[in-house]
């Protein structure tokens, strides 16, 4: 009897880690998102011809998470050819228009740069530069990318095009003569991939000039 009594409770106990393993097999993992992008951190620089009233406003397909000054549907400052802007609502001085927000975007990396973690300073400023930043800007860029990329083994790198513009549409009054938005998309990686390089024409400036820069992180 006590035999029968134990071979009941093995049964009994084997019944129920089967049952356990079949409802722990039944319960699929939440899914990851793998192309949104985690962040952005655009920056609108400004350089009129002479001193000039602005009025810029961003269509974005997503969220605003910050801006600086604040937005308030829209930034309406007075630009000088240096690039100093005077914000009318506060009457106090800026570098430039700085807006932080999560995109609906699946962005394009079909082509783009595999460089090593350690590489990234060097090639960010041959990159950007040959794109069209001047010093000030593609510094400005480096010194705030630069932190989060260096201690990557590898990043894939693809500088955007409509992906980007389609979903953070700027409208500027007056309208610009010349304009550049230099959108970097990148992936941290484990080991290198083959990707096709990007080319790039170059950008020539011309008349009121406004230049953009930002960057995301796709995890």
């Amino acid at each position: 009897m006590r035999l029968t009594k134990r071979i009941l409770c093995l049964l009994a106990l084997a019944v129920l880690c089967v049952s356990a393993a079949s409802c722990r097999q039944v319960v699929d993992p939440a899914p990851t998102p793998t192309e949104l992008p985690a962040d952005e951190k655009p920056v609108i620089y400004l350089y009129p011809t002479e001193p000039t009233d602005i009025s810029v406003t961003l269509t974005l397909d997503g969220a605003l998470t910050a801006t600086y000054p604040a937005y308030n549907g829209g930034w309406n400052v007075t630009a000088f050819p240096n690039g100093t802007l005077i914000n009318r609502a506060d009457g106090r001085e800026y570098s430039y228009l700085f807006w932080e927000g999560v995109q609906n975007t699946e962005f394009d990396f079909s082509q783009g740069f595999v460089v090593p973690g350690a590489d990234t300073t060097a090639f960010l400023q041959e990159t950007l530069a040959a794109i069209g930043l001047a010093p000030r800007e593609y510094n400005e860029f480096i010194v705030y990318w630069l932190p989060q990329m260096q201690d990557n083994a590898y990043n894939l790198i693809a500088f955007q095009g409509t992906a980007y513009t389609d979903g953070a549409a700027l409208n500027i009054d007056p309208a610009p003569d010349s304009i550049l938005r230099v959108f970097m998309a990148y992936k941290p990686l484990a080991t290198p991939i083959d990707v096709e390089p990007q080319e790039f024409s170059g950008f020539e400036r011309g008349g009121f000039t406004v230049v953009e820069w930002g960057g995301a992180e796709v995890r």
